[in-house]
């Protein structure tokens, strides 16, 4: 099973680098049996860009999550405890492996679906 997140390109761009090994989330899909996230960039580009593979997900307290990741977080340290403000617990998704598409996919051509807030089962 695969879920599609909408992820700031920014961050997406450096998923695909191998820059950033975490993706982080304040809450998570409930299926465990979700193998593969597909990457919904965010505006500007509005398109779908690649797929990654999960190695595994971590929840834990901030603090220690922050502690776990932090090397290969691809995002500072202020701004991971300003995304989990109010937040005693979170979740890091752990990048195996990251494959970005040639051509970019149209959410709603390719995926009959409209970008999704968070996530959305496909």
């Amino acid at each position: 099973m695969k879920v599609l997140l909408s992820i700031k390109p920014e961050f997406a761009n450096k998923i695909f680098s191998g820059e950033k090994k975490y993706e982080f989330r304040r809450t998570i899909f409930k299926n465990k049996e979700v193998k593969k996230v597909i990457v919904y960039a965010s505006a500007p580009i509005k398109k779908v860009i690649g797929e990654f593979e999960i190695d595994h997900i971590l929840n834990d307290d901030i603090a220690v999550l922050w502690q776990q990741t932090k090397v290969h977080a691809g995002i500072t340290e202020d701004f991971f405890f300003k995304y989990f403000s109010k937040k005693s617990t979170g979740y890091a998704i752990k990048v195996k492996y990251a494959k970005r598409y040639k051509k970019p996919l149209c959410i709603r051509k390719d995926f009959n679906s409209f970008p999704p807030q968070s996530f959305i089962y496909i």
